[in-house]
């Protein structure tokens, strides 16, 4: 199975603070505990590369992770659940905006929906912001194992009807699709 070699390169609070690397940038963007730390850890079978947590709003900075000199993945604080002030959510906001519609590196982003769930509110508010700015993404659908195989298709396919674009599905656990996510990624770099 292919699968990449890792690095943690830096956190950052804000864009001035991100590494200058020229490689071709994917930002997760999900709720809190959707998965996406997981999703790095997956990607380079090294389950303690990105730190996980049962508790939601653990990850506060943006977090940079260089994938074998192809591309680098910024994971994201989760949207939607942070036991912080209004103020500070109101910072990340702030800091988090700049980052994605300035960071020249960017090359699409990741929004991760978890498959056991209906797509949330909040999943549905970042879309739109996504798509108001005309940002380029396609969508992971995290925990897909813990789905029935005979349901895979109508989650995704009713993913897709919501969101439109390129709809991946993925298990951290089993590591089912990382190869096809790979390739994908990597294609986009070209």
């Amino acid at each position: 199975m292919k699968q990449l070699n890792a690095n943690f390169i830096t956190s950052a609070e804000k864009l001035s603070q991100c590494p200058d690397f020229q490689f071709p940038e994917f930002p997760l963007l999900g709720r809190s505990n959707v998965g996406k730390s997981s999703f790095i850890n997956a990607l380079c079978n090294n389950k303690k590369l990105a730190k996980t947590s049962n508790t939601p709003g653990k990850t506060r900075l943006i977090n940079f992770f260089q994938f074998s000199d192809i591309f680098m993945i910024a994971d994201l604080p989760g949207y939607g659940y942070a036991k912080v002030s209004r103020e500070a959510q109101e910072k990340w906001q702030k800091y988090l905006e700049e980052y994605l519609l300035k960071r020249k590196q960017i090359k699409s982003l990741i929004q991760f929906i978890d498959a056991r769930h209906d797509i949330q509110k909040n999943d549905f508010q970042m879309r739109e912001w996504v798509e108001n700015y005309n940002l380029p993404i396609f969508t992971i659908v995290t925990k897909i194992d813990y789905i029935p195989n005979s349901k895979h298709l109508s989650v995704i396919s009713k993913i897709k009807k919501e969101f439109g674009g390129e709809v991946l599905p993925f298990s951290s656990n089993d590591r089912r699709y990382c190869e096809k996510t790979i390739e994908y990624l990597i294609n986009l770099c070209n």
